[in-house]
């Protein structure tokens, strides 16, 4: 179980390879990347910042509550911070559980949650020149309040 804010570019592969273990008979990853439109904007790039000492608290708080809530210890997310273009990885979530059900979900909650509580904030790049913080909460709320309990 692991959780980190970085700067440099994520290893999917390699956080895969943390959470392997033969006990697992599923592995979810979860990619976030940075896309070319977004809500009808074009984008060129993004840049990801955050409150470092409550992010990463809130992050392993997350993580922790995730292998609880759904039985495994294998759970390892990364997000990353800085400049970003089109394509680049901005989150990695690896999860590993003996059943899929499990590893989807928790990989959901994580995302979910971290949307949610996590304190790091995004700033587009559009294609006009503009650039415009944009608020990652509120679809992370919604889709929260409507899981299962």
């Amino acid at each position: 179980m692991r959780s980190a804010i970085v700067t440099h570019p994520l290893d999917p592969a390699a956080l895969t390879a943390e959470v392997a273990n033969v006990a697992n008979g599923a592995t979810v990853v979860f990619v976030g990347t940075v896309r070319d439109m977004n809500d009808g904007r074009a984008v060129t790039g993004m840049e990801y910042t955050a409150y470092l000492p409550m992010a990463e608290r809130e992050l392993r708080r997350i993580v922790e509550e995730a292998a609880a809530r759904f039985g495994t210890n294998d759970v390892v997310v990364e997000h990353r911070i800085g400049e970003l273009g089109l394509g680049e990885a901005s989150v990695v979530i690896a999860v590993a559980h003996p059943h899929r059900a499990n590893a989807y979900d928790a990989s959901r909650y994580v995302i979910e949650a971290l949307k949610a509580r996590v304190p790091i904030w995004k700033r587009e790049w559009y294609a006009d020149g503009e650039r415009a913080w944009v608020d990652p909460t509120r679809a992370a709320r919604e889709a929260l309040a409507e899981e299962p309990s």
